[in-house]
């Protein structure tokens, strides 16, 4: 007998798992990749979440549903948005959706979710989880081991595959039983709940917002969100400057036909993207910006690369001047 599971990389989604294990059944852990799961380098988080699956005994597979998950849930979510840009009702149906065409091609018969009634006011509501088991098309077969007994019985228990009895009847918002199992099972290193989507972040959901206004989102847009200080310009082009080293690394490897990236030669400072289709002024504009967080000397003109066109600027008195152009929630 075999399970995917809907592994977010959390602890109940762990906890999920092994009660399910601890019954003898294998259980192929399922992290679904939709490019909003956070700033961590990609290899870095499939280490960390291979070494989770191990310690409880699961396999891991990582799922792709970046470019899908654009085209078919962000955007026109049927059950709408949270608090933020996160369509959750939609997005873990679509989730539940995967699942269960994968089940036939990795010879599994149901699938196993995290989820803890309650929990979530917007998708852990009794009416929540109903509408993902309809909306999914996969009523039945979705077995919430720590909420199992307060819930509906499903396939896998009522075919005896799994036993209810030894399932858990958690809910709401107070964690201390998955604390006290966690510790039972010796499971540490576990991401804190509040580290999750960035769909839920209102800065980030901001600059979703602002992006689309002004041009199409696509896949490869998604990292570009995730780095930088914001910046609209007069003329409509976006600018995003690098904070720090890391980030300067991380612009350094965007390659994106939509941007083109501005250097300082010679000059200590941040490496930016600006929109390639900018006009003169907001090129100008963002060579003064990026000057302007650089170490440059204020009272000098420097030689600004943007793209390939050499610019000749200087930077702002201070930058308090250049917060006139930053993204505002």
């Amino acid at each position: 007998m075999r399970a995917l599971a809907l592994f977010s990389g959390g602890l109940d989604s762990l906890l999920a798992m092994k009660l399910i294990i601890e019954q003898g059944i294998e259980v192929i852990a399922l992290h679904f990749e939709t490019g909003f799961g956070g700033a961590k380098d990609a290899y870095e988080k499939q280490e960390n979440l291979r070494k989770l699956t191990d310690k409880i005994g699961a396999k891991l597979e990582i799922v792709d549903v970046r470019d899908e998950y654009i085209q078919k849930v962000l955007f026109d979510p049927k059950y709408g948005y949270g608090k933020n840009f996160n369509p959750c009702i939609d997005c873990h149906a679509h989730m539940v959706r995967v699942a269960k065409a994968l089940l036939e091609k990795l010879d599994a018969k149901f699938i196993i979710s995290g989820e803890v009634l309650g929990q979530r006011p917007m998708s852990q509501r009794m009416d929540a989880l109903k509408i993902v088991s309809e909306f999914s098309d996969a009523d039945g077969l979705i077995l919430r081991p720590l909420s199992a007994k307060l819930l509906p019985p499903t396939i896998p228990e009522t075919e005896g595959w799994v036993d209810r009895e030894k399932l858990l009847d958690i809910s709401g918002r107070s964690r201390e039983r998955q604390m006290e199992l966690a510790k039972k099972w010796g499971i540490e290193d576990y991401p804190s709940p509040s580290g999750g989507c960035l769909l839920t972040d209102e800065y980030f959901s901001e600059k979703i917002r602002d992006f689309i206004k002004y041009d199409t989102f696509e896949v490869e847009d998604i990292p570009i969100l995730k780095v930088g200080r914001h910046f609209r310009l007069p003329d409509g082009a976006k600018l995003v400057i690098a904070r720090n080293k890391e980030e300067n690394e991380k612009i350094a490897a965007i390659e994106n036909p939509k941007f083109v990236k501005i250097s300082l030669p010679g000059i200590v400072g941040p490496l930016s993207l600006l929109s390639k289709s900018a006009g003169k002024k907001d090129r100008e504009l963002a060579a003064s910006l990026a000057l302007t967080y650089s170490k440059a000397d204020k009272s000098k003109e420097h030689e600004v690369l943007v793209g390939d066109e050499k610019i000749t600027a200087r930077p702002l008195p201070s930058k308090e001047d250049a917060k006139q152009y930053f993204l505002q929630v």
